[in-house]
């Protein structure tokens, strides 16, 4: 068989496996090891630079941020998680010795927003209020921004609305805090959202806009109302640098943490980085930081639902092996029905997908029933409570070095050679803010898939 002969035989077991909803692995044939400083996404540059810059501005409210969320009182506004070893959940998924060390970005327990969606979510917010703020003389050029607090300045603010379409974690992020800083808040939000998403951001004062239909649904109807109203502004999930930007940041709190940790990022030590994704806006800001501050020995692989697989579908669809243009998973004969519901989105971020393809290493699929099993797993190695979306990364490191396809890349990389000096980093996205009754039954299902696997 010619090496031609066998891309298509791969390519072609890999679409069958796609449409029959079962795990897969596509690795990208266009990553670059050193993509240029700036790249190019829906007609803008960005670079690192733009980077620093969102994490500048997190900083300059960081003050305000302590004020009016008391969770954020003893980090002094900072959002951040921790980087935790996971030696001992590594036999359960697989990872056997001489295979690299495991860590967990632990996403999953960011305060506010319990989730990835925290840090884009309220940079594009605290931007929004920065000109607002700026433009109105709230505060002056490197002023006190906790002026933003006084009752003058939430009247001011409370003139406008902030708007999101989401299924859940995203409209968490951004209602919480928009409403906290005196916005009107709006969420739409789809029939794939958790009731107890849904009535936590009623509690915080924010107006929740229920759609029957998916995530693109709830999207296009939140996008239309705000652009009937100049007041408002539209947080677009597939399309905004803000967000994008926001989730980048993670990149250099993690680079400080991992020299903490004694990781090392080099040809020799090379990371392995797992991250769930739906829209895919939240893991590509931060591959896009990770490639820009660590450098070519990072790689990135994406985890979707087998039935919502909505990247894969994109990154095949971009490398000319799909169906072409902007697909959907419902393309693919696929349902997008998913109990990961923050990963439950039918199309891609053509922002996120354009900016990936230098960058992204490749997307993996799992099975709703490994999600749930793996929840279990991490609670019982760990004492870490994730939802099942958070789970989505746990099968990286075993898809690499268990399956023929992962075996395959391995070797294409060299990495086969350096992986016992390698570290896994799994990026967990929420779990803090589930309420105890749903997490009880999340690890109920997965004790009975555990059991049932014997």
């Amino acid at each position: 068989m010619t090496p031609a002969e066998r891309t298509r035989a791969v390519d072609a077991l890999l679409a069958t496996r796609l449409r029959n909803a079962q795990p897969a692995l596509w690795t990208n044939p266009a990553r670059q090891a050193q993509p240029p400083a700036a790249l190019q996404a829906l007609g803008r540059s960005i670079s690192l630079d733009d980077t620093q810059a969102a994490a500048d501005r997190l900083a300059r409210f960081a003050g305000l941020l302590a004020q009016v969320f008391p969770e954020l009182a003893a980090t002094g506004g900072v959002v951040e998680s921790p980087l935790l070893p996971a030696s001992a959940l590594q036999p359960a998924l697989g990872l056997a010795e001489g295979q690299g060390r495991l860590f967990i970005k632990a996403d999953h327990s960011l305060p506010v927003a319990g989730s990835i969606k925290a840090r884009g979510g309220m940079h594009e917010v605290l931007e929004l209020a920065e000109r607002l703020a700026l433009q109105h003389g709230l505060v002056l050029p490197g002023g006190d921004y906790r002026a933003l607090a006084t009752p003058a300045a939430r009247k001011v603010l409370g003139r406008y609305q902030v708007a999101v379409g989401s299924t859940g974690n995203l409209g968490m992020s951004i209602g919480v805090v928009a409403s906290a800083l005196g916005f009107q808040a709006t969420v739409h939000m789809s029939a794939d959202a958790k009731e107890w998403k849904k009535d936590r951001l009623r509690q915080r004062g924010v107006q929740v806009v229920e759609h029957t239909g998916d995530y693109e649904r709830a999207v296009a109807a939140g996008r239309a109302e705000a652009a009937s109203n100049p007041l408002c502004h539209f947080v677009d999930d597939e399309q905004s640098f803000s967000l994008l930007l926001g989730y980048s940041a993670a990149a250099l709190h993690l680079q400080n943490q991992l020299v903490e940790q004694g990781v090392l990022v080099d040809a020799e030590h090379p990371l392995i980085v797992y991250l769930p994704c739906g829209v895919g806006g939240a893991p590509a800001g931060i591959t896009f930081g990770m490639r820009q501050v660590l450098g070519p020995h990072v790689f990135c692989f994406f985890a979707e639902p087998v039935q919502s697989p909505c990247f894969m579908v994109q990154m095949l669809a971009d490398s000319t092996q799909g169906v072409g243009g902007h697909p959907s998973v419902y393309d693919w004969g696929l349902t997008n029905r998913t109990e990961a519901d923050g990963l439950a989105v039918p199309r891609a971020s053509l922002l996120a997908a354009e900016l990936m393809q230098p960058l992204l290493s490749g997307v993996f699929t799992v099975a709703d029933d490994t999600l749930f099993a793996q929840l279990v797993l991490v609670l019982d190695a760990l004492g870490e409570r994730i939802e099942p979306s958070a789970a989505a990364g746990f099968s990286g490191p075993s898809i690499l070095t268990g399956t023929t396809a992962g075996q395959a890349w391995l070797r294409s990389t060299g990495i086969d050679a350096v992986l016992h000096q390698g570290t896994h980093l799994v990026w967990t996205t929420g779990g803090l803010l589930v309420p105890d009754a749903q997490y009880q039954g999340f690890v109920q299902r997965g004790r009975a898939v555990l059991a049932a696997q014997g």
